[in-house]
């Protein structure tokens, strides 16, 4: 890897463009595997992503090519998990990131290739559950982030989970510069996962309005609610607005409700994390990450210096 980052998958948005985009410039490139519609798009996907990324590397032997990974929610609402997971052990996915329940019995089928998997949690009895799993890192979502966020400060959720964990942590939460990806390392993470940022690039499949109300908001213009999808998650309140609703008086969710078979809520309501404030273009992904590596980089120097 170029620079210590996962692009953390988005519904809607991460598609093969991106992710290879991604993968080409060094970090991590993924997606919800649920974004490939129908479900036989699925292996397609991961087999165009495989052939590009051996291709780059070929031309480019010097180039830091990093592997890619495919987010399964392992809710009981996704009713594609079994047959998505099949194509996944059969392509030999490198790394599976799981979403909103313990990927037990997950593990070991991902294991028996060789991949990794990786856990989405919010809270220190998410972590336990994923680890008792069997998983080989764990992704603190933090107060913040895009999509399906938590509540709590990475300030407490990294001490808590360092003190009874020392593998793999990626951190997650309004994570959009060089300078943030260094501070998660400075906390004690190994890796920044960053999702919002990548929204307003050229090869993501947001809709165009949808990258320009990113660069139009700052951190007041988000809201977090449960309403659309049972789970609490961050939304632009423009978005929320425009569908006919008050994003300030949304009704109460029922979680039993939750459906993550249909993308309408995510197409026409959109997410988006606090970090939003930073982002005010849409340059090409690899453009992108080449800023922030210089930003990481001149962070470093900074701190070195005032040491």
């Amino acid at each position: 890897m170029a620079l210590p980052v996962i692009a953390s998958p988005m519904f809607i948005v991460s598609g093969p463009e991106l992710v290879i985009a991604q993968c080409c410039a060094g970090i991590v490139g993924s997606f919800p595997a649920l974004n490939a519609r129908p479900q036989e798009e699925l292996e397609k996907w991961i087999v165009r992503i495989k052939l590009a990324l051996a291709e780059y590397q070929a031309v480019h032997p010097d180039a830091k090519v990093a592997p890619f990974a495919v987010n399964q929610i392992v809710h009981p609402s996704n009713k594609r998990l079994q047959e998505d997971l099949e194509v996944c052990i059969r392509q030999q996915v490198p790394i599976i990131i799981t979403s909103l329940r313990s990927p037990e019995g997950l593990v070991e089928q991902v294991h028996g290739y060789g991949g990794i998997v990786l856990s989405d949690v919010v809270n220190v009895r998410h972590a336990k559950k994923a680890l008792a799993a069997g998983v080989d890192g764990l992704i603190l979502v933090c107060a913040g982030a895009g999509g399906h966020a938590g509540t709590l400060s990475p300030f407490a959720l990294v001490n808590e989970v360092r003190s009874f964990y020392d593998g793999l942590v990626v951190l997650s939460g309004a994570i959009t510069n060089g300078s943030a990806i260094l501070a998660a390392q400075a906390m004690g993470c190994d890796l920044a996962y960053i999702g919002t940022r990548f929204i307003a690039t050229q090869e993501a499949s947001a809709d165009d309005e949808h990258k320009q109300m990113i660069m139009d908001a700052s951190a007041a213009d988000i809201v977090y609610t449960p309403y659309f999808s049972g789970v609490p998650a961050n939304y632009l309140k423009a978005s929320i607005t425009r569908n006919g609703l008050d994003p300030d008086n949304l009704p109460v969710s029922d979680p039993s409700k939750m459906d993550f078979n249909k993308p309408k809520a995510w197409k026409d309501v959109w997410s988006a994390g606090q970090g939003i404030g930073n982002i005010n273009d849409r340059p090409p992904t690899a453009q992108l990450i080449a800023r922030l590596s210089a930003e990481y980089r001149m962070a470093r120097q900074q701190i070195l210096d005032a040491l």
